[in-house]
């Protein structure tokens, strides 16, 4: 790996319609990722041997990729800019203004791009992380957005996008890709139009805080900040200082396994079969929420516990997910607000409850009654949350399950105008006891889901996943 360059694109400083500066509180859905560590995605783009020349890609893929985002740029304004918190103001702001521009890397790796980008279990997961750029932080500005374009001589390249966690959830970061893909795509990318679904909605007037969680969000952050300052100066705890994050193993693989259309009916009539959720409907008929979401992140909570093992299977358990809320609200947001709309639900068990034959069944029925709390009323709970996982996650003798990614973001559709990714890896999830979930690439309906950990447990966990695909569960 070498770097070519490191520069600054900047939206179009000549366009009649450009602005001078914009100003973007955050709410209450964005305060609770503040000091969440950032998210790292990175999609990769086969070439044929004449694309991927350096001679080629140099001298008209990388100018075209530049040229492109900095047009999408201009429809993403908040992006160039930074989010800023001075320590003499209670609350943290976007702010974009003029001469701001994102940092993009480019860079060069002579490593194998089919080994990196395809499926199989050896892959060290330290070796994606080259290809994420750093996103610059300090007390009082961070930057929103990172990019790193890197070749691989001969086979193809790799986009690499390191994000704020306060500023975008990932429907608002696979919106931006896809409005750089679409310009970057078009013959004429200075005029080009978006589709009204990739236009950000940038009006935050329909979010109302359901009773000062913005401010109790806040002080959670500020109090955790004071532990590492000066108790007598305030101004020192009001910083953008992240949450640390847990240096990847380099021992650890990372893998891909997939969910067909196929699989997941057997599974969810496999869960409805089960004496369990028989017993369920006899004593309780409230509807189970079976979507392909459910299903999945059931099935992975049980392969997951039991690959974990161990000789404690009373160990506590933490669930969660974070959750669209665009339209869970009342009026609902449009499914092109920019910024976070996203609330996280949480619920705890022990190892045990999944390690029998109701396993399964018990799993689909926790996650599906999560789904159910969702909504609006449910949102004043988030300091509950955040004080849950801020207190629990540290402990060694839990075991914490999230998901991040959705099938719902079509991240196999981000054309750039050389076809779809090969593939497409959240490096973020590394270490945290998290997996992804994605659409499949062929766009047959199931889903695709990428973890990273020890090569034992992935062994055992792919031995799992596998054979309860071919038992009766």
């Amino acid at each position: 790996m070498k770097k070519v360059e490191v520069s600054r694109v900047a939206p179009p400083s000549d366009s009649q319609n450009s602005v001078s500066q914009i100003s973007l509180p955050l709410t209450f859905f964005d305060t609770f990722w503040l000091k969440f560590p950032p998210t790292q995605r990175l999609f990769f783009y086969q070439l044929n041997l004449t694309f991927s020349q350096p001679s080629y890609f140099y001298s008209f893929i990388l100018p075209r990729l530049k040229r492109s985002l900095s047009f999408a740029l201009h429809r993403y304004l908040p992006l160039a800019g930074n989010i800023e918190w001075d320590p003499d103001y209670p609350k943290p702001v976007i702010f974009y203004s003029t001469n701001d521009a994102v940092s993009l890397t480019v860079a060069e790796s002579t490593a194998d791009f089919g080994y990196l980008s395809g499926n199989e279990t050896h892959r060290k997961a330290i070796e994606l992380h080259a290809l994420v750029p750093e996103l610059s932080v300090n007390d009082h500005v961070s930057s929103i957005i990172s990019l790193q374009i890197t070749l691989f001589p001969s086979q193809g390249f790799c986009i690499g996008v390191t994000t704020h966690h306060a500023v975008l959830d990932g429907q608002t970061i696979a919106s931006f890709v896809k409005s750089w893909a679409h310009i970057c795509k078009a013959q004429d990318q200075e005029n080009v139009s978006l589709p009204p679904e990739l236009i950000p909605c940038f009006s935050r007037s329909s979010i109302k805080d359901p009773g000062r969680v913005d401010v109790a969000l806040l002080n959670q952050w500020i109090a955790l900040s004071g532990r590492d300052h000066d108790h007598s100066d305030h101004r020192n705890s009001r910083n953008l200082k992240l949450l640390p994050v847990r240096e990847v193993d380099p021992e650890f693989i990372r893998v891909k396994l997939e969910l067909t259309r196929e699989d997941l009916k057997k599974i969810r009539e496999r869960v409805l079969r089960n004496e369990v959720i028989i017993k369920h409907y006899e004593q309780d008929q409230s509807p189970l929420h079976l979507s392909t979401f459910v299903l999945t992140y059931a099935y992975m909570l049980t392969c997951m516990v039991k690959a974990k093992g161990g000789d404690n299977s009373n160990r506590e358990i933490i669930i969660g997910f974070a959750a669209d809320y665009r339209n869970r609200l009342d009026p609902p947001l449009p499914l092109n607000y920019f910024g976070n709309c996203i609330g996280a639900e949480m619920d705890f068990s022990i190892a045990r409850v999944f390690m029998g034959q109701n396993g399964i069944a018990i799993a689909a029925k926790i996650v599906s009654d999560m789904v159910s709390r969702l909504g609006a009323r449910s949102l004043h709970k988030l300091p509950d949350v955040l004080s849950d996982f801020m207190t629990k996650v540290s402990n060694t003798n839990v075991q914490t399950f999230s998901v991040a990614g959705s099938t719902r973001f079509g991240v196999y559709g981000t054309d750039f105008g050389w076809g779809k990714p090969k593939s497409v890896e959240i490096v973020s999830i590394d270490g945290n006891g998290a997996f992804s979930m994605a659409e499949s690439r062929d766009g047959s309906g199931g889903v695709e889901i990428g973890l990273s950990s020890t090569r034992d447990y992935i062994e055992r966990l792919t031995g799992l996943f596998t054979e309860g695909l071919n038992s009766d569960l």
